[in-house]
């Protein structure tokens, strides 16, 4: 059976290992000074070297090398039964499938006994924040006061589980994600070593698919190499399922001309491909923050190809930073929204036409930005006669959102005063600017203008624009929403004066009046 190549090829010195500069220092002057710990705790993403780098310790503190600096050498028997597996001095131990308090029991009971052909007895416990709270507790005085002749190696990924009392008593080293870079270059050195070849934006490719994990990359590797063939970068598409770079291209020049059309086609040519939905979503997010960097003056922490780069700086050109933040937002919480649903191309849909729409602006003129300053014309409006009126709900003159398990507040006789804004519109101008109204708001939002097609206009109020509702789930789905936001600006601006919305669930009678097909003349106060 061929062996894994993240197995075959694990780093067997400190000189091989990529990435962690600062732990490869601090340990290599703690054996070269022999200022040994008695404990460690490694933690970190996973693929990221922890194991890798506890085997090595356990190699340098028993290396029979005489020069401290050369150790481990790879040479001597410790060393060697080391990478053979077969020395019985280094115990490691899997603590999400040894979490009890019996092994930990075991384990206490035989750390006493001296090791047998190494200096140092060294336990290494992998994902030590699975064990229980009577097994950590059973590990404290062992690990606080070990024999000197034993070390202790933990691992995690989940330093957060870790009692302080454990923390406290070891060397904590935090293993971070590796660059792109990084594993692009011991990507070579494996394909260099295995008689392969691959095209290098194919290995750039899996490396940032691998997310930081030095593991996960070399797993990906060697998924393509079993196809025998040469490493190309359509050959890491197929098989990565990362969609081509051309449609992601596509997708943010569609982003960049408005042209919602064009991005739709892409993402779905993207999808009939064969694309993983999630994966391509990533692609998109991972090229949007590269075009911020560059709209921001940052360019070198952007790492493309050159050829990409001029690409690159002409989208980031093209593209309004206010746009540019929206679509990383949307096209990011489509991403973690993505769970093989029944249309997987449908989020990403949504997240495109929602980033080309334009963000609600204010849209009031200078002469409603204070509404109190204009004085009423008369001291009420009269009422206009109606054709066919079902009961109205009980509300104050005022607009207030009334809690559903209250009882509704009587309505109190209009009290006007010389300050208070009296509306000079009234219900037949509404409902005739009303088609016109929704027009506008599908141009800014798509669900709004889709919510607004469940209600009707029954009423104004002073400056209050009454609507009724079907359902309560519908009323309040559109309270205090961005949607009425939108509404009462899209009035305010088509009336050029101050208008607000107030939201009731319609009366039985009214609905099968609707119904009918009967003609409702709503009420203006």
């Amino acid at each position: 059976m061929a062996q894994a190549l993240y197995r075959k090829w694990r780093p067997q010195t400190f000189d091989e290992v990529s990435g962690q500069e600062h732990v490869l220092h601090t340990l290599r002057n703690a054996i070269s000074s022999g200022r040994i710990a008695h404990a460690y705790l490694f933690s970190g993403p996973r693929g990221t070297g922890k194991t890798t780098m506890a085997r090595l310790l356990a190699k340098a503190v028993n290396c029979l090398n005489p020069d401290p600096a050369a150790r481990p050498d790879n040479t001597c028997s410790i060393c060697t039964a080391i990478a053979e597996a077969r020395l019985l001095d280094l115990i490691e131990l899997d603590a999400a499938s040894n979490r009890g308090i019996d092994e930990i029991r075991d384990l206490r009971d035989k750390i006493n006994f001296a090791p047998g052909q190494a200096r140092y007895k060294v336990y290494i416990i992998d994902e030590v924040h699975m064990l229980t709270e009577p097994a950590f507790n059973a590990l404290l005085k062992t690990l606080e006061e070990p024999p000197a002749h034993a070390i202790f190696v933990l691992a995690t990924t989940d330093p957060q589980k870790v009692p302080a009392t454990i923390v406290s008593r070891c060397q904590p080293f935090a293993f971070r994600r590796l660059t792109v870079a990084e594993i692009v270059t011991r990507l070579q050195e494996l394909v260099t070593g295995e008689g392969l070849t691959a095209e290098p934006e194919a290995l750039t490719l899996i490396a940032r698919q691998a997310t930081g994990a030095m593991r996960d990359a070399v797993s990906l590797l060697d998924q393509l190499a079993a196809g025998g063939e040469e490493i190309t970068v359509a050959r890491a598409q197929a098989a990565l399922g990362a969609g081509a770079l051309r449609w992601v291209t596509d997708v943010l020049n569609a982003l960049c001309d408005a042209n919602a059309a064009a991005g739709l086609d892409a993402i779905n040519q993207a999808m009939d491909s064969g694309a993983d939905a999630r994966q391509f979503a990533r692609q998109i997010v991972e090229q949007l923050r590269s075009l911020m960097l560059i709209k921001l003056g940052d360019p070198a922490l952007v790492d493309i190809p050159a050829e990409q780069r001029a690409t690159y700086n002409a989208q980031a050109e093209r593209l309004e930073l206010e746009r540019l933040t929206r679509a990383i937002k949307l096209f990011n919480q489509a991403a973690l929204d993505l769970r093989s649903g029944w249309q997987p191309q449908l989020p990403l849909e949504l997240a495109l036409v929602e980033a080309l729409q334009q963000p609600v602006a204010p849209l009031m003129s200078a002469s409603v930005v204070a509404p109190a300053t204009r004085k009423p014309t008369s001291p009420t409006v009269p009422a206009q006669p109606v054709a066919v009126k079902a009961p109205e709900p009980e509300v104050k003159s005022q607009p207030a959102k009334l809690d559903p398990i209250q009882p509704p507040v009587k309505e109190l006789p209009p009290v006007v005063t010389s300050d208070e804004p009296l509306s000079s519109v009234t219900i037949e101008q509404i409902l005739t600017q009303w088609d016109g109204i929704l027009s506008v708001i599908k141009t800014r939002s798509i669900p709004a203008e889709a919510l607004l097609k469940n209600c009707h206009v029954t009423g104004v109020e002073h400056i209050t624009v009454v609507l009724s509702w079907p359902m309560d789930n519908l009323k309040v789905r559109f309270e205090g929403s961005k949607h009425q936001r939108l509404l009462e600006d899209v009035l305010s601006h088509t009336f050029e004066q101050k208008l607000l919305v107030r939201s009731v669930v319609e009366d039985p009678m009214l609905q099968t009046a609707l119904k009918l097909g009967a003609k409702v003349t709503p009420v203006n106060r």
